[in-house]
């Protein structure tokens, strides 16, 4: 059962500017009202408290050179990216976005030593959406913290679930100058939080997948691991996340099973395909591909291959952690994916679709 800790964790603490913008894309249908009450009372707890941050960081962050070469986890929803970015985050020289920074980035500099207090007995011990175990210090893609910055994010269309499609063509395959700067402003919250005697930025975001351009503009020295995992299993495993994240975050009543497989269907076939339109400009070196059966079967392995083929340096310190933490994940669970018998067929119905073009 979700607490009022998973819906601040997920999706509290939006700046009022951005609810507002949210706001105007349509109206919170009356049984969210609650869910809506508490998302804008925490976002306007917290906001004299963001300008006070700005007043007392925003130099330091401004002035704040970034590494022009992070490494950032790609490939779509449910493909192991999660586990990956869980493993990568364990190198002592990797800096990366975690739970105690994306909740409220806004004013996470200025109460870093109160959230580390009090966020650890704040979180339920396994992520409300799925059985992954997480905690304070665990990492969190960029997109959760982006969220409470802009609109303009993947997250737009799971807090308004029947603005799915829209959201995700506008925020996801398309990007705009504020996006950049957001994106931008983020990365530098999490080199200057986490990224003290740090050697590399690691970065997680599947929506990325589609920003390869933007990426290589902003860091032209970028590393790009990308997550490849069979269509079906991936979309079948976000159909069901999606609804269990709309259902703890979302604005709006749900859509209905059907017309979420069919939105998740055409979504996973666009940001594939962005992907792919963009691969020849990732300079040699610059990519590295790993398929979701490997990082299961022999993810020590596949990591090692990973950090050769980029060029990160840091193996020897990195090896023995991340050992231990695939070694703390043999006894994950991963909850069963339960669809109707109608949302599969309509699956495999566009499954087979896509095969005969």
């Amino acid at each position: 059962m979700a607490r009022r800790s998973d819906l601040l964790l997920a999706g509290g603490f939006i700046r009022p500017n951005v609810l507002i913008r949210g706001l105007s894309m349509a109206t919170p249908s009356v049984s969210r009202w609650p869910v809506a009450a508490l998302i804008t009372l925490s976002g306007l707890l917290v906001e004299p408290l963001a300008w006070l941050q700005l007043i007392l960081f925003g130099r330091r962050l401004r002035r704040l050179t970034l590494p022009r070469d992070p490494v950032v986890v790609i490939g779509h929803w449910r493909s192991g990216t999660t586990f990956l970015h869980q493993l990568l985050a364990c190198d002592p020289s990797a800096a990366t976005a975690r739970n105690r920074l994306t909740m409220a980035p806004q004013v996470a500099l200025l109460l870093k030593p109160w959230i580390r207090w009090f966020l650890p007995s704040l979180m339920t011990s396994i992520r409300p959406i799925d059985n992954v175990p997480w905690g304070a210090d665990d990492p969190q893609e960029d997109e959760v913290g982006l969220a409470r910055l802009t609109i303009e994010t993947n997250m737009a269309g799971l807090a308004f679930p029947r603005l799915y499609r829209r959201c995700f063509r506008d925020f996801v395959l398309n990007q705009s100058a504020e996006f950049e700067q957001h994106l931008l402003d983020f990365a530098r919250l999490t080199w200057f939080e986490d990224g003290a005697g740090k050697g590399h930025l690691l970065i997680k975001n599947s929506a990325h997948s589609a920003r390869i351009p933007l990426l290589l503009r902003l860091f032209p020295g970028v590393r790009f691991i990308v997550l490849k995992r069979k269509p079906r299993d991936s979309i079948r495993s976000l159909v069901q996340v999606k609804q269990n994240l709309a259902a703890l975050v979302g604005l709006q009543n749900l859509p209905d099973e059907v017309t979420q497989v069919k939105e998740t269907f055409y979504s996973y076939m666009e940001l594939m395909q962005a992907f792919e339109a963009s691969r020849h400009l990732i300079p040699n070196g610059q990519l590295a591909e790993l398929t979701y059966e490997d990082l299961c079967d022999s993810p020590l392995e596949s990591l090692e291959r990973i950090y050769e083929e980029l060029g990160l340096t840091s193996w020897e310190a990195a090896c023995h952690p991340i050992a231990q933490r695939i070694q703390q994940a043999g006894s994950y669970q991963p909850r069963p994916v339960m669809l109707q018998e109608s949302s599969e067929n309509v699956l495999n119905a566009l499954l087979e679709t896509e095969r005969s073009l």
